[in-house]
């Protein structure tokens, strides 16, 4: 699966992973959205798209679009998949929170070789998703059953937390709330109040009730397991 490639400065990697992970949560990828997620000003990111487009990594068109080239979606998808086995490394078997795990797999991606990244799918048995339950790039991941948003749950259902957004993935103080009250694919959750006037939602794991914001909701990925019952 891996294979040699020349180096590739890491800022520029950093850029296409970005695009990659926009167009992947089905985002129109405007320059703003991935200066924002990248966290440059206007002036920096307008120089690194006319650079990224000079290298052939991505097309800009009139409607001021990115979009990745097969070139640039190969680099993209080697760099997120180093990602997220450096992820699954770190919290499986060096037993790091989600938030270290990200921020120690963000520096971490930039220098796994071919032959460590090989070794690393073995040592970790051929993973298909990262800890957070998003598919990796290139690995064989099975057909499941679909998921939405728990923002979109009624009061009183039970879901099964599938995963969550790779945009959300991002916010390290809100990886470490889910982390704390074991928010993580294959929970079970219970919604035990839905309250739009508050902008939160009510959930339960256990003996563990917790609320969540209703835009962070949005970000959560379920599937019911058990819906309430129409009066």
């Amino acid at each position: 699966m891996a294979t040699d490639k020349t180096k590739i400065p890491q800022a520029i990697e950093d850029y296409l992973v970005a695009i990659y992970v926009l167009e992947r949560e089905g985002l129109t990828v405007i320059s703003a959205r991935v200066a924002e997620h990248v966290g440059v000003s206007p002036v920096t990111m307008h120089e690194m798209v006319r650079r990224l487009v000079q290298q052939g990594y991505v097309t800009f068109d009139r409607k001021k679009q990115l979009r990745l080239t097969p070139d640039g979606r190969q680099v993209a998808e080697s760099v997120y998949r180093r990602h997220t086995l450096a992820e699954r490394l770190m919290t499986d078997v060096l037993g790091l929170d989600w938030a270290q795990a990200h921020r120690e797999a963000h520096r971490f991606e930039h220098v796994i070789t071919p032959l460590i990244e090989e070794r690393l799918i073995a040592l970790l048995n051929n993973p298909q998703t990262c800890p957070h339950g998003n598919p990796i790039p290139g690995m064989r991941v099975p057909l499941v059953e679909e998921s939405v948003p728990l923002s979109t749950i009624a009061e009183g259902s039970i879901v099964e937390m599938a995963r969550i957004s790779e945009e959300a993935e991002r916010d390290s103080q809100l990886l470490q709330y889910l982390d704390a009250h074991g928010v993580k694919p294959g929970s079970q959750l219970l919604v035990t109040q839905v309250a739009p006037w508050l902008g939160t939602i009510m959930l339960r794991r256990a003996d563990d009730e917790f609320p969540i914001g209703l835009q962070v909701a949005n970000k959560l990925y379920v599937r019911p397991i058990e819906t309430p019952a129409k009066s």
